[in-house]
């Protein structure tokens, strides 16, 4: 009778082995976008170290990045992560998608995005994805043009995702109602 009990709470257990680079901590979904090495050269030689670039997200419009630096891939990722919380940003969702066109530039990269109709689905490549997904955007098309840096292209797209505005903030703004608006 022990035998059958144990084997029940033997399955109760998580997943061994989920999604590579996704990972759930407080409610927050995180995606690594890219790790780097890089070197500081000093008078012994060089000093090797790693520099990860982190998403971090709710998938209810919240969304953040930022880059850690350490020794090793892990304690950078972890860096990362943590400053990427501290700075989240709030979107503008309307339904599935934004709600409207817009352009994002940082350095010498643009990130233009536009609505799209529901059930098209995420068309964005490179860095531009794991931030449209994580942000909770579920139909978008992005295009990036200039530099595909992907610390410009994830920077570029939090700030056009950052400066979206609803039709209920620019009536507000205007002193319109937003049937005016529309």
């Amino acid at each position: 009778m022990q035998n059958n009990e144990n084997k029940v709470q033997k399955t109760d257990r998580k997943p061994r082995f989920e999604k590579r680079n996704v990972q759930k901590a407080d409610d927050m979904d995180k995606k690594l976008v890219d790790v780097r090495r890089v070197t500081k050269v000093v008078k012994g030689g060089r000093t090797f170290r790693f520099s990860a670039l982190v998403v971090v997200g709710d998938k209810k419009g919240r969304v953040g990045m930022a880059i850690g630096k350490a020794s090793e891939v892990p304690a950078a990722i972890e860096k990362a992560t943590a400053l990427a919380k501290r700075n989240m940003v709030s979107v503008s969702l309307h339904n599935t998608t934004i709600p409207h066109e817009i352009i994002g530039k940082y350095g010498k990269s643009s990130v233009k995005l536009m609505p799209s109709k529901e059930g098209t689905g995420v068309i964005a490549g490179g860095a531009v994805r794991p931030v449209v997904e994580l942000c909770g955007i579920k139909d978008i098309t992005a295009k990036v043009y200039g530099s595909r840096n992907k610390i410009n292209c994830v920077r570029a797209t939090i700030e056009a995702l950052h400066t979206l505005r609803s039709a209920e903030q620019i009536a507000a703004l205007r002193g319109k109602t937003v049937e005016e608006i529309l």
